[in-house]
């Protein structure tokens, strides 16, 4: 039935997202997902909204959430942009600010939906190698682009750019749009939003769905100069008005509302890697270094296509990526330590 198709649609290639196992029973750290549930405030909130309100749309503007974010880190809300999960916002920001005549650029290990956006809207790329560490180096951007995308820590090496050297990105490309997308900055690094004032260019995203354990909700925002966020909300409203339910716009605002729970778990999850890495390295792995809620490690004498196959047939799921320059790592999201053990003992009967 192709040929009712758009002629575009037969050249895309879409997004893969992590495998969601059926089956109950299986340790699953393949997705990123936090070990913890989501704040009680943000649950008790979402209930209260289960009503008979949910026949009537939701703000639009989902003022309340805006709020909650434009308080938590102290910018105002018209520099704030909401959307249904952060992919959603990095849609509307390939399209709105990122379609120019030169190359984008973005690291040639990285999140896997940026090639899928420029195939989607017809943005050409330049993949920046990333170092023989498996880090972004500044100075490799700092040339003529259409603007430049990251994510922070980086995804999936689980490495950190410090700010310094984010800032040094914007200095250099000060016509360009500038995007760091900190899905899993609250794991062990300083966000960019602190820098949203000095630096026009500047466009930050995150999400609600590692950090503040939401994923099942789909809550994304961004935070920049209120004449990036206006492109965004034009692209917004002319495409869905109304992203956020009423659930989300609640809960999400209460998730932030709960800083002393937020503050908690991510510390959890940051002591648990810390443990798993302990580990695996003294399995033989070399792990690189993360500042996220996974690790990205590799075994000198296993093949990482093996052992993914072998820990799930032992009832543990982690990611494998086939990329000739990662195909020998697996990287494992940080699970609870009943999960994190079982990963260890799967990998002592292997």
């Amino acid at each position: 039935m192709s040929k009712f198709w758009s002629p575009f649609v037969k050249n895309l290639v879409p997004y893969v997202p992590g495998e969601q196992p059926k089956l109950t029973r299986l340790v699953k750290l393949n997705t990123n997902e936090n070990p913890y549930g989501p704040s009680p405030k943000a649950l008790a909130a979402m209930q209260t909204e289960l009503n008979d309100n949910l026949r009537l749309y939701p703000d639009p503007n989902s003022d309340l959430l805006k709020s909650a974010v434009a308080g938590y880190y102290g910018v105002q809300a018209n520099q704030v942009f909401l959307g249904n999960g952060s992919d959603e916002v990095l849609a509307h920001i390939f399209h709105g600010l990122l379609q120019h005549d030169q190359p984008i650029l973005f690291p040639d290990i990285s999140y896997s939906f940026y090639p899928v956006y420029c195939g989607l809207y017809g943005i050409p790329f330049d993949a920046v190698p990333l170092d023989e560490q498996f880090r972004i180096d500044p100075a490799d951007y700092a040339k003529p682009n259409g603007g430049i995308i990251f994510p922070n820590p980086n995804a999936p090496t689980g490495c950190l750019l410090a700010l310094d050297a984010v800032e040094q990105m914007l200095k250099a490309s000060p016509d360009s749009v500038v995007v760091v997308d900190e899905a899993y900055i609250d794991f062990g690094g300083e966000t960019a939003i602190s820098l949203v004032d000095r630096y026009p260019n500047l466009l930050v995203t995150q999400t609600l769905s590692k950090s503040r354990s939401l994923a099942g909700l789909r809550v994304g925002l961004a935070v920049g100069h209120p004449d990036l966020i206006e492109a965004l909300e034009r692209i917004k409203n002319s495409f869905n008005s109304y992203p956020l339910d009423r659930l989300a716009n609640v809960g999400g605002a209460a998730a932030f509302d709960d800083r002393e729970y937020f503050q908690k778990t991510c510390r959890l999850v940051i002591e648990h890697r810390e443990w798993v890495v302990a580990q695996l390295e003294a399995k033989g792995f070399e792990v690189l270094p993360s500042a996220a809620n996974f690790i990205f490690a590799r075994h000198p004498r296993h093949d990482a296509a093996g052992l993914a196959a072998k820990l799930r047939e032992q009832g543990v799921i982690v990611r494998h990526f086939k990329q000739e320059r990662i195909a020998q790592f697996l990287r494992i999201s940080i699970g609870t330590p009943e999960q994190n053990q079982a990963l260890i003992d799967a990998l002592g009967e292997l």
